[in-house]
């Protein structure tokens, strides 16, 4: 018997292996083999001095920041609070007092 995983899309038990990838001849499905089986490695988001963010931090703007839309910047210094991490380039939601709900790069951004 074949130790390979069924089919996460179809559970067809006729997997076969073609590189790097799992192969499902019956719905043509193909997946990592990262993704099988183990348990994936979540997405950590570190801030400009390398800390690790998390949903409900505060973190604090390090920079003048140009917001696009907007007359003027957003200042170095400026505390947002209660962050929100999403995927994307830019991976902080948040609301910040006079801007409104936007988007942050978490490079630009320390905790704290």
């Amino acid at each position: 018997m074949s130790d390979l995983p069924n089919c996460p899309e179809c559970n067809s038990e006729y997997t076969y292996e073609n590189g790097t990838l799992f192969v499902c001849p019956e719905c043509a499905h193909e997946w990592s083999r990262a993704g099988s089986g183990e348990a994936e490695a979540e997405r950590v988001w570190r801030d400009a001095n390398g800390n690790v963010l998390q949903d409900g931090d505060t973190v604090t703007v390090i920079k003048d920041l140009k917001v696009r839309g907007a007359s003027s910047v957003l200042k170095g210094g400026t505390k947002v609070k209660n962050i929100r991490l999403v995927e994307g380039d830019h991976d902080i939601d948040c609301k910040i007092d006079g801007f409104g709900a936007m988007q942050l790069k978490s490079e630009f951004v320390k905790k704290g």
